[in-house]
């Protein structure tokens, strides 16, 4: 169906470029319909304007019934899709009720992978960090109890220039 789809298709390209060609070009009219019987300059151009119109119609249907037809194919194979995956879901949603139910625990986890679900993990002093353990103190580093890093604010930097004088440290 795809080709023939493609072909029709191609079909009304080529004809809308000639009957442009036709239509705006007197030349290759004249020529295109000189080729013809030996009627007069109004016969001839009456016969070749019927023809033009006759051949467009012909392929206007064609080009309809196509896409008519391409589009009742993939409505019905959507629709087939549609019914497959729904017998899919009643078969997991049957194997669901007749299994166990699986234990899950919900525990709250930020973004960064923190967990929420204990409240002294956030009374707890922060472990040394690795910058710390080398002697070296990072202030712009803190680590909680499950050792993830948690940035320093803007507010709360001493080491940047909007902190009162009292608490920046000397350069």
């Amino acid at each position: 169906m795809l080709a023939l789809k493609r072909i029709v298709t191609v079909a009304v390209m080529v004809y809308l470029l000639l009957a442009l060609l036709f239509i705006l070009v007197p030349a290759v009219r004249t020529s295109v319909m000189g080729m013809g019987s030996g009627l007069s300059a109004l016969e001839q151009e009456r016969h070749f304007y019927y023809t033009l119109f006759v051949i467009g119609a012909v392929i206007l249907a064609l080009h309809l019934v196509t896409e008519n037809l391409d589009s009742v194919i993939l409505r019905r194979s959507v629709a087939q899709y549609e019914n497959r995956i729904n017998e899919l879901k009643a078969k997991l949603y049957d194997q669901q009720q007749r299994g166990p139910a699986p234990a899950v625990a919900h525990t709250g986890r930020t973004i960064d992978g923190r967990t929420l679900d204990a409240p002294a993990a956030l009374d707890a002093p922060a472990t040394l960090t690795q910058s710390q353990a080398a002697g070296t103190v990072s202030t712009t580093e803190h680590r909680t109890s499950d050792h993830l890093p948690q940035p320093i604010f803007p507010q709360s930097d001493p080491s940047l220039t909007n902190t009162p004088p009292a608490e920046r440290p000397p350069l």
